[in-house]
């Protein structure tokens, strides 16, 4: 799909450079139209298996995401724990381990005229049956993850009670749910598989109360960090998480996210103090109270951070807040060899330093912006920080982390205090992704989001560079280098089964690699469809079959994003 087209349904702040328009298209004069006929004829997930009743079992949660229902068929179908269907899927994994094919196949069954009429009385004019409308739900703009159908239904409700309503009657019906926030994730979380009914949160967007004096913010899952920090500033606060423009609070938690303050204030987990839920059954859960720490009981807040939508849907968020800094100042560097950066990172972290963002960018990637902005900036490994506090205490941090860099062939380091001059230069790695596709127009993106300790990030990032370079497809280097995450953008056409092929091999290197360091497939980005095939040999089967208990136990009937997160073959 076009880049402009892609670009176009990035939601994000009033003030923000990316399009907004798509909220509200969905939420002005929606009618119920009839949908257009589909068959019941079933489509298997699987492309190498020979049973493929392996590919149907579901996965896991995801409040930004997508939808399949095992449950319409589990009655007449025969177990998927059988020893025959076990030994096929051992291995095996949503698309396989050894595919290249993007399209996650599902089974599709009509909705009862039931459902359809309850939803009505729900949601009244906030529904909508039209194609074009659950076209744009149910093929995520950040992927090239395609499913082969697409959400029955789009609803937007407008309370946690409306939710809860439609929660249950798609329990009852046993009718899959997609939890869909700013439909910003990149690993196919918001695909619908087997249809269903897509649960589009936009209308759910107010801040329901600030507590200035205890620096929290609770909130509806709809809202946009963008938005919600440009409430917070004239208060002097902010919510330090920086994910992609357009990601809602909601997917967030869901996809437990990051961003490039991570090194600083922590992820999604360590920023949410508390949740309230919908649970697969309609029932509504407050996951802890307001105060800062607690050692009441199960920490359900974590448990459902990161979950994917697999085991309720998130209504309500409880927010940590922090003070808007003093003084800032951001600097780059440049460097002979990506290792050299990457030493440097590790260097800086090691000295002590409290740094706020380490962003690591290899030659490639500063070409990327060269064409894309028209600048001149050297095409060599880059590193960028951002240091905060007093001004002095800036300024000495700054210092510090010049002579490092020197110590290690670093050149040309500049830095700046002007607030304009900051935000030239931090534009240049906030705008990173979209420079890239300045260099391959018509091409996709396949991201790596691997991390590993620190101590192992420039071996990672030095042996990954060698496998890049030696490819056909252009591949740039990214990496919050400060915490161990990398990211690498390959660009490649996945109608060419060799570009499929060769941007998934290198993908499965980087992987494969993170974990012999004992790293993770995924730093930031979640699981959906994309990641689910490296889980067993990063967790352990062990480690599956007890998140396919919990899953189990709260969502029996299997509606709430299946085939997500965990591994088909699982089983208990």
């Amino acid at each position: 799909m076009a880049f402009s087209y892609w670009l176009s349904r990035l939601r994000s702040s009033s003030k923000s450079f990316f399009y907004s328009n798509l909220q509200n298209s969905h939420i002005h004069n929606l009618k119920v139209k009839t949908p257009k006929p589909h068959t019941t004829t079933p489509i298997f997930h699987s492309h190498t298996s020979k049973n493929p009743l392996l590919a149907l079992l579901p996965a896991a949660l995801a409040v930004s995401l997508s939808a399949g229902s095992l449950a319409l068929q589990s009655q007449s179908n025969p177990s998927f724990c059988d020893a025959s269907n076990l030994d096929s899927a051992r291995g095996v994994s949503i698309g396989d381990k050894g595919s290249t094919e993007f399209v996650v196949k599902g089974y599709h069954k009509e909705l009862p005229q039931e459902l359809i009429d309850e939803l009505k009385a729900i949601c009244q004019d906030n529904m909508t049956m039209d194609y074009d409308e659950r076209y744009i739900h149910g093929k995520p703009q950040n992927s090239f993850h395609k499913a082969v159908n697409i959400p029955d239904v789009v609803v937007f409700p407008r309370s946690e009670d409306e939710v809860s309503k439609i929660v249950k009657s798609c329990d009852t019906h046993k009718v899959p749910i997609v939890p869909y926030g700013g439909a910003t994730s990149i690993e196919g979380h918001t695909l619908s598989p087997n249809g269903g009914v897509c649960i589009d949160m936009s209308m759910m967007n107010s801040i329901k109360a600030l507590h200035i004096e205890d620096m929290d913010v609770v909130v509806e899952p709809g809202i946009g960090w963008m938005e919600l920090n440009e409430y917070l500033e004239p208060y002097g606060l902010f919510f330090p998480l920086d994910p992609g423009p357009g990601a809602t609070i909601g997917g967030m938690c869901a996809t437990r996210c990051s961003g490039s303050l991570a090194v600083r204030y922590g992820t999604m987990r360590d920023n949410v103090i508390s949740l309230k839920v919908v649970l697969a059954n309609g029932d509504i859960v407050k996951t802890a109270s307001r105060a800062r720490k607690s050692a009441a009981g199960y920490d359900l807040t974590r448990l459902v951070i990161g979950s994917e939508g697999t085991l309720g849907v998130i209504t309500e968020v409880t927010l940590r807040l922090q003070k808007i800094p003093q003084h800032s100042v951001v600097a780059m560097c440049n460097f002979p060899s990506i290792k050299d950066a990457a030493d440097v990172a590790i260097a800086t972290m090691m000295s002590g330093i409290q740094v706020s963002r380490v962003e690591l960018m290899d030659e490639v990637q500063v070409k990327a912006i060269n064409i894309a902005n028209g600048k001149d900036l050297p095409e060599i490994p880059t590193l960028m920080f951002e240091f905060i506090g007093t001004e002095a205490y800036a300024r000495e941090q700054t210092q510090i982390v010049q002579k490092i860099a020197a110590e290690h062939n670093g050149s040309d380091f500049v830095f700046a205090e002007d607030p304009e001059a900051k935000k030239e230069l931090w534009k240049i790695r906030k705008e990173a992704l979209w420079a890239c596709f300045a260099m391959e127009p018509n091409f996709e993106a396949m991201i790596s989001d691997v991390c590993v300790p620190l101590s192992h990030l420039a071996e990672l990032i030095s042996r990954s560079k060698q496998e890049l370079d030696a490819s056909p497809l252009v591949c740039t280097v990214i990496a919050h280098a400060g915490d161990g995450n990398f990211h690498t953008v390959i660009l490649f056409d996945p109608n060419i089964e060799e570009h499929r092929r060769e941007a998934e091999r290198l993908n499965k290197f980087m992987v494969l690699t993170a974990l012999s360091m004992e790293g993770t497939c995924t730093g930031e980005h979640g699981v959906g469809t994309g990641k689910v095939k490296y889980l067993e040999k990063e967790l352990g089967v062990e480690a599956l079959r007890t998140m396919k208990r919990i899953k189990d136990a709260l969502d029996p009937n299997s509606i709430m994003n299946p085939g997500k997160l965990i591994p088909p073959h699982i089983c208990f």
